[in-house]
């Protein structure tokens, strides 16, 4: 599966781990070539260990094997490629990683609809795309034509994620849809898409992201975790009910007639 985020990023870094401790066998490829975090998220510093000199070992935190750019460059360099490089640079992620037998491989895409996504779509087999973005119009703005893109590179919706739903404070308890509110909502009924969970906007997200330890492993924050729990839950019964395409796996068939 594929996901493109219009909003922070916190938000597939829970969700793994969920779905590892659910017993799954899952991937993760950093496609944000540009500005990969993923490895600060999970709390890895060290690169990929090479076997053979031309393939890349995943690495692995909290159940979850992952690569990304990030472990390969400094974290201060900054990616100045242009488009077809960047675009090697996820083929090369995805085929040069000696990655185990895996349940689910999520392949974590940057915002738009740009070289990333449309390399996704031409060269890579994927099973549905799940859309995450913030209730705020100028967001789903955004998401709306993620949606539409997917729709036209033929890759099937398996749903979308609210993320910043609502806030708590966590002072007074007051619960304010400071990003305002519905807008997920109308969406997947416009799209016929399932919404997959609704996150809310809390701190502990963010401490627990920028201590690489996600926010679904510390049990003093079940409240919150519960509403990954929920989408990890909600994404896996979506993927079920797939038909699996094998069509990648086999070479070209040639048919020669006897002359």
């Amino acid at each position: 599966s594929a996901s493109t985020h219009i909003g922070p990023s916190e938000t597939t870094e829970s969700i793994e781990p969920r779905l590892a401790q659910m017993g799954v066998q899952v991937g993760v490829l950093d496609a944000d070539i540009y500005g990969p975090s993923m490895a600060m998220m999970l709390g890895v510093d060290q690169r990929p260990e090479s076997l053979d000199g031309n393939t890349m070992q995943p690495l692995k935190a909290h159940g979850v094997y992952f690569n990304t750019m990030a472990v390969l460059v400094d974290q201060d360099e900054p990616m100045i490629w242009r488009g077809p490089m960047v675009s090697r640079a996820l083929v090369q992620l995805l085929e040069e990683t000696n990655w185990p037998e895996l349940d689910i491989m999520i392949v974590d895409l940057p915002p738009g609809t740009g070289d990333i996504q449309l390399t996704l779509s031409q060269k890579i087999p994927v099973s549905g795309a799940v859309v995450v973005t913030t209730p705020q119009d100028i967001a789903l703005l955004d998401a709306r034509r993620a949606v539409k893109m997917f729709e036209k590179v033929g890759i099937n919706m398996l749903g979308v994620v609210e993320n910043m739903s609502t806030h708590v404070c966590s002072n007074c308890g007051h619960e304010e849809a400071i990003f305002g509110q519905g807008g997920a909502k109308q969406m997947v009924e416009d799209f016929d898409t399932p919404l997959l969970g609704s996150l809310p906007l809390d701190m502990r997200i963010r401490s627990q992201s920028d201590v690489g330890v996600p926010v679904v492993l510390d049990p003093s924050n079940s409240d919150v975790a519960q509403a990954y729990k929920d989408a990890a839950e909600h994404l896996l019964k979506v993927l079920s009910k797939q038909t699996k395409d094998f069509s990648a796996s086999f070479g070209e068939i040639k048919v020669q007639l006897p002359t």
